[in-house]
Formats: C-alpha cells, structure tokens, sequence
C-alpha cells in the first residue's frame, strides 16, 4: 500500500455470489489475483464461506475492465496453461463489449485475460437487452463505458441489482456528480438517479462493486 504511486486511485473491489433455488450466481470476478500460496482469492473467498468454486453455475459479466474481468481466466503457475476460473459455469458477457475490450486492450481492458471466452463453449455473448432463465434481467446501459451492462434478480421473493460502474458506491447514488473516468459522466450520473427511483419503487436490493463499507443496501 505504501508503495504505490503518488496520486492513485485506491478502489476497493468486491464481486459478488448470489445463491438462489436454481443457481450459484457470480457478479463480475475481481481482479484475478492469487495468495502466497498460489490460490485464486477469489476461490479462497468463496471456500471460506463453505462455496466449492465448481459450484458455481453462472458468471455475469457488467463489464471487461481489468478490476472486473481478471478473474475470469487464470494462468497455471507452473505450465502456464490458461483456463476458465469457473469451468463449470455459463459466462454471460456482451458481445459488443467483448469486441470493444480486445479492439482496446491494454489499458482498462487485458485482452490475455478474456481471450479465452472466445474459445469456449459455456460462455453466452448477449446483444442488447434480454432475459436469463426468465429471471435474471441485463441492461445495456453504457455510461462508464460504451457497452456497460447491468442486471437484475428476481426470483419471485427478492430482487437484486448489481450495476456493475455504474451504480459502483452508495456515496455515488445519493449525490449527482459526473465522473471524468466515465465514458459517459454525465449518462452514468443520471442511470444512478434512474436506477435509485426504480429500486425504491421495486424494492431491490443494491449491491455496490467498490464500496466494502456498505456494500448492500435499499433506498
């Protein structure tokens, strides 16, 4: 932490795991970084809390940006052999935002560590606005970059909405402001307006990607 450069951003990172009747539902997947013993963090997050990896059934993508996607593939330590992280799970990724991603790797995006979802056959490239197994909504919704997506879980008891960068803090929600590192500042800061008024009249639960002080909450 002491060493990093001099007016960096610090940013928390949280994926999130909702569990539901029918699936293990992944919410992007972090950074992709492994402990001093070699273990996926990711993985050992989910171990921690009694989660076998391989459970997983789907992974939802908002974005490719390095801090969401590294996780979605992993270099073998040793061979150095990549493969999916979550092997057994359908990826839903927008194909729009796939062609974007590698067309611009190399600064947000890390072509190396999503590559591999081209050659895959468990992984879904969605266009536009759809439905998943007639409960979980996507969105494209642009604003923080031009193919964002976002995703609602309604299970017929509760209903949860990750909004990925665009709805990424609550301290974000409750004030307007547009963000310079938004494609779209301005766009994003009236999707959180939107999105809040929705939630309240809905009653959806917020689950915020970069905020691990209050990482749920309802309006």
């Amino acid at each position: 932490m002491q060493e990093r450069p001099h007016g960096s951003l610090l940013v928390e990172i949280q994926p999130f795991l909702v569990i539901t009747d029918r699936d293990f539902i992944l919410l992007d997947t972090g950074l992709g970084f492994r402990n001093p013993d070699g273990v996926l963090q990711i993985h050992q997050h989910l171990i921690d809390h009694g989660v076998n990896p391989m459970e997983i059934t789907k992974v939802l993508m908002s974005h490719l940006h390095k801090d969401h996607s590294g996780g979605i593939s992993a270099a073998d330590p040793i061979t150095g052999e990549r493969t999916l992280t979550f092997p057994q799970a359908t990826y839903y990724v927008n194909n729009e935002e796939m062609q974007y991603a590698l067309e611009h790797s190399g600064k947000s995006y890390f072509a190396e560590d999503i590559v591999l979802l081209q050659q895959r056959d468990n992984v879904i490239f969605t266009t536009g606005n759809g439905k998943i197994d007639d409960y979980i909504s996507y969105e494209v919704t642009g604003g923080h970059c031009p193919y964002h997506q976002v995703f609602l879980i309604d299970d017929g008891e509760d209903k949860v909405f990750f909004g990925g960068d665009v709805a990424p803090q609550i301290s974000q929600m409750k004030s307007r402001f547009a963000a310079k590192y938004d494609y779209d500042g301005k766009k994003s800061m009236e999707l959180r307006q939107e999105f809040m008024q929705r939630g309240k009249e809905e009653g959806w639960t917020f689950l915020f990607y970069h905020d691990t002080k209050e990482p749920t909450a309802r309006f």
